[in-house]
This record gives C-alpha cells, structure tokens and sequence, in this order.
C-alpha cells in the first residue's frame, strides 16, 4: 500500500509539472503587482524582474498633468527631460500652455536592468520636508512604490529632508522573449487611476484586450486596482497614441455596471490556444482525480492524524457556504465549521483557525488595557495588531459569508477565527480582524498632539466614500453598512481610511426593528427615517457619511449639544457679521492649520446635503464621488 501511495504521489508531481510547463509557454512573464502605491507590502515584485537578454530598451511612461505640474515645461524639469522632445512626443505646440488637469504625457525614458529588475532612473532634490509616500503616490503618482524609494535611499532616514537628493527608480520593463516573438517592441507603464479597466485601456492606445492581459500575464475579466501599475504593450511600427475617451454617463440610482457578453463567431479551425486548452484542462482533471485517490488512501490508512498540527500555532482553513465538515483543534477534538468538502467550491480565500489560548496570550487575557470597545479587544498575534470582537455563535457564519463575497482595499480584512473554548456549551465565537496601526478615526481627531492635517482628512474621506460606493453600486446584492461613524472608521500607518463593522452590513432590501447598537442614537446623529421606521437603505449609509465629514471637518463628536442643523447654520446665512466664512472658520477644528477654506466650504455643503431629513434629498455615493475626487 505504501509503494502505491508513492506511485501515485509521483504521478501528482509529474501531472503538475507539465502543467505549470505548459502555462509558462503560453503566457508572459510579467505579473500584474495587484498591491497599491502607499501599500506597505515591501514585495519586489512591484518591479520588473530582467527576465530576458535585453539588458535596456527604449520606453514610455505616462504621467498626468495636475496643479503642481500644469504645462509641459513643468513637467519636463521634473523628469529632467527636453520641452521639445515632449511636444513632438505628444503632438502639442506649447510648452506653457496650461493642460487640462488629467491630460495624460508621454514620457520617454531608457529602461536599463540594476542588478536583476528593470528601471528608469531619475534623480530629484528634495525642495521641502516631506514623506516617501507623498513623493513617490504624490508627486510620481505612483509611477513607483513608497517602499522602494525608501529602500533606494535609505540613508535618508523616515523621512527625506528638504535639499537633499533621492535616487527614483520609476518602474519600467522590457519585453521578454515571448513578446518579442510577437514583435512588441515596447511596453509603457502606465499608472491605473479611478475608473480604468482593461477595456478602456485597450480602446484608449488601440490595443486588443488579449494583447493587454498577455503583456501583464491577466486572465480574462480580470480586475485591475486604482494606484497599481500596468505595461501597454505597442508592436514594431505601431505609434503611440493616447486617445481621448469621453467619461460616460453617470449611471442613475441603483444601477447596476455590468459587462456585455459576446457570443464568439463560429470558426472551423481549432485555435492553438483552444487546444493548449483542452490539453491542460485534461491534465488538471487527472491531477485532481490522483489527488482524490492519494486523499483517500491518506484516510484509510489514518495517515491524516500524522498530518494535524499538535501546537497552538493558528492553522487555515477556507469559509464557504456549503455543508459543513470537522476540523482539527489544536487540543485534537472537534467542533462543526462552515467548510466544505469540496475543496473547489466557492472558494473565496483562507482564514486562521486561532486557538482561545491564541487569543488569550494576544490580548492578556482580554485585560481592560486592550479593550476597544463593547466585546471588541486588540492584541498582538506573531507581532502583527490584531482587532478581535466577540460574537454570538450564530452570527459568525453570516459574518464571515459576506466577508467572502466582498473584497475592497478600503475594507478592514478579516484575518481568523476562533470557536472559544469548547468545554463550554455557550461558548463565544471570536473573529480576528486587522488592526490598522493608527486606531479609529475618533481617536485620531480627538488627539491634539497628532492631528490629523486637512490632505489627510480629505483623503480618508475618499477613502470611505469609495468603500460605500462599492458596497452600494457594484455588490450584488447591494448593501447598506448601517453602522458608518468615525468609530466604525480606521487609519493604517499611511493615513489611509478603512471601514470596519461590514460584516453586519444588510442587504438594501431588508428590514429591521431593533437598532444597531453601534449607531449613535442618543446625540441624534442617525438617518431619521432609521429611528422611525428602522429602514435600511443606502441613503442612511448616506446620513452617516455626511456626519463623518462634519467631524472631518470639525474636529467634534457632539456639536457642543447643538443639532447638526444647528451647528450648519453659517450655511444659511445665520452667522455673524463676517458672514458665511466667518462662521466656517469658527466652525474649523482649531489643531488644522493648513486647511483649503474653499475645499472646506465645498465640504460642508456636501455634509449638509448628506444628513438632510429627507432623504429623496440627499446625494447618492456617484455624486458624492465626483465631488471628492476633484479633492485627491
């Protein structure tokens, strides 16, 4: 029995590597890095491996002009390049004259191999203090990553002084073998912004979608995130165009995005690609049929006990919403979970299995010091800030159901979970989430020693305004988080907003009768038609929302005992002589400093708007949007 289980485990090996030999001869080797620019995920990666024997090539990159660098005289001192080349480049005739904030500028650079990845390098001077991020996600926009530039120049300390000169390794990446065979001769590096998809891209540089996914090693309908990376690829002889793609329509409320489906063209003649196919998807069926086979002679011959892990170390496991199977704890009884026994239905993504003990050590046993809030605690687990709530039994499953469906950056993750100690009938669940390094947002604004200035603030309200986006317009089922507030609201170590509490999130078209005790009910801060009638919609997330950006602004949580009507009323006219900026200035957080007086009026008339009584009246999250972006 022994020897077949070896003969069938070779087998697996075998099966696999053809496999994974037939994936490398039909796609690229340049992998799409799905992490952002402030991302603090140090994977080189982010940077193009030199994977072929082009040591340098010529390229592009795209860059947007913006209100620091209007014309293309400003841009060209900023990456040191001729005003002239860049006119001819980009088809223009003036290098002062002032481009419409967006227009997008080719950039032409020499893109050499430094030690095994690929770059552009460019030297800037440091005119003020400032941060990697805001250099590298700012002024570059994100044309490299915060972490690379700061492993670049690492004698700068945390933080790059004013004169003083870093060396910017912008990314940028030459074409390997397989797209030189298919005569591509460059690959621009094009950085994604809002709204981008792989569509628009390919309509925008006259490109094929296959084209763009082979370039980037994507699969088809992949997504693409705001803030990355991606290569365009152009073939020998081909100019470089950018087109100009008119916005769309906004879509009306409730509307849903989807994609249109094309039904191929019937064709006589096999692709090479449909049997490339057909030879893999054959190879992955026998691989999975030997891996049920060795799995089961594994049980029989009670292999899997020698398989379990005898520690306390958190092990994973996968949520689903199928039947569910047994799971080994660490004490090596068992308990039910929500895991299914097919290991490739609905799979969303892994979760730890923690240990009470686990939970115990991380947070000294759930000790005053480390409570957040009502049942929610934070800790230490293996040195990473973990937030851990406890829950009813019963409601683990819908929680981590939706966390499963939903993927957003702007979303606190979902790390594990942990089923308390069984020796206990009524035993509490416990999910572990993520601590973003920063605490909540209330914290933050009540902190005078740290305040948080006004780019921050507009920002982290960008933030949360996309994350409810998301949640409104392109889940299906939509939802409404119900419990938006600056508590339900945290900040990561880049000043990034992350919405917490989303696992409670209900569907649009629910109803409820007894209200989330997580809402501020007693200083009068909810959706009015909540309090009346319990109604969930996206219009209360909306309410919310417009009291999160009066905090933003204002630094308070209580509106000195006044009603939000009240404490807006400079907005109508009610304030004193010095009129409607007066009354803004008094109303401002005292700790800001630096504020935009114009920015900040246009955000308190969006507030007002927001948490207005009928809700008819108040603005959806798509015009919320196109107000906030014009911020960031």
């Amino acid at each position: 029995m022994i020897e077949s289980l070896v003969f069938v485990h070779k087998i697996m090996i075998h099966l696999w590597f053809v496999t994974l030999m037939c994936l490398n001869a039909c796609y690229a080797q340049l992998d799409y890095d799905t992490n952002n620019c402030t991302s603090d995920e140090a994977l080189r990666r982010s940077s193009y491996t030199c994977n072929s024997a082009q040591d340098s090539c010529r390229t592009f990159l795209v860059y947007r002009a913006n209100k620091q660098f209007q014309t293309v005289s400003d841009v060209s001192k900023l990456f040191n390049k001729s005003s002239h080349e860049l006119l001819l480049i980009n088809n223009l005739t003036s290098s002062t004259q002032v481009l419409k904030q967006g227009k997008e500028v080719l950039l032409p650079f020499d893109c050499t191999c430094s030690g095994q990845y690929y770059q552009a390098s460019l030297s800037y001077k440091v005119p003020e203090n400032t941060t990697f991020p805001q250099i590298a996600c700012g002024l570059f926009e994100g044309l490299l990553k915060h972490v690379t530039l700061a492993e670049e120049n690492l004698p700068q300390g945390n933080k790059p002084e004013a004169g003083s000169e870093l060396h910017v390794p912008l990314i940028c990446a030459c074409p390997d073998n397989f797209l030189r065979n298919k005569r591509v001769k460059y690959l621009v590096t094009y950085p994604i912004m809002l709204g981008d998809d792989s569509d628009k891209l390919s309509e925008k540089f006259g490109i094929s979608p296959e084209d763009f996914s082979q370039a980037n090693n994507l699969k088809t309908l992949s997504t693409i995130y705001p803030e990355t990376v991606v290569l365009i690829p152009f073939s020998d002889g081909t100019p470089i165009i950018i087109h100009d793609i008119p916005d769309p329509p906004s879509p009306p409320p409730g509307f849903l995005p989807t994609n249109p489906v094309f039904m191929p063209e019937e064709s006589t003649q096999p692709s090479n690609l449909y049997i490339a196919g057909s030879i893999i998807g054959f190879l992955f069926f026998i691989t999975l049929l030997a891996s049920g086979l060795y799995m089961k002679r594994l049980r029989k011959s009670d292999v899997v006990h020698s398989l379990t892990n005898p520690t306390n170390s958190p092990t994973l496991w996968s949520p689903t919403r199928s039947s569910p199977i047994l799971t080994q704890t660490a004490k090596g009884s068992t308990r039910n979970s929500c895991l299914s026994p097919d290991l490739l239905a609905e799979i969303k993504y892994c979760l730890f299995n923690y240990s009470i003990d686990d939970l115990e050590k991380a947070t000294e046993n759930f000790s005053e010091e480390n409570k957040i809030d009502d049942l929610v605690y934070k800790g230490l687990v293996n040195d990473l800030g973990v937030m851990i709530k406890r829950m009813r039994f019963e409601d683990t499953g819908q929680v981590i159901d939706l966390h499963s469906r939903i993927n957003h950056i702007n979303i606190v993750n979902l790390l594990g979970v942990c089923y308390g100690d069984e020796s206990i009938v009524s035993s509490w669940s416990y999910l572990v989430f993520e601590w973003p390094k920063n605490g909540c947002l209330r914290d933050c604004l009540s902190d005078p020693s740290n305040p948080l200035n006004w780019y921050k603030r507009t920002q982290i309200a960008f933030d949360v305004a996309t994350c409810l986006y998301y949640l409104h317009c392109c889940s299906f089922p939509s939802y409404a988080h119900m419990s938006v507030s600056s508590g339900n609201i945290f900040i990561t170590a880049n000043w990034r907003g992350k919405l917490a509490d989303v696992g409670r999130a209900l569907t649009t078209s629910a109803t409820i009768t007894k209200r989330n005790d997580g809402m501020e009910i007693s200083k009068g801060l909810v959706a009015p038609e909540y309090l009346l009638h319990g109604s969930v919609s996206e219009k209360v997330d909306i309410f919310a929302f417009g009291v999160v950006l009066l905090e933003l602004i204002s630094g308070r949580d209580s509106f000195d005992g006044k009603s939000i009507k009240d404490s807006l009323g400079f907005l109508l006219g009610e304030a004193s002589e010095g009129g409607c900026f007066e009354g803004l200035r008094s109303f401002m957080d005292p700790n800001l400093k630096d504020y935009s007086l114009p920015e900040a009026l246009c955000l308190s008339f969006l507030a007002k708007d927001c948490v207005a009584d009928d809700p008819l009246r108040r603005p959806t999250m798509d015009d919320i949007m196109k107000v906030l972006t014009k911020m960031v």
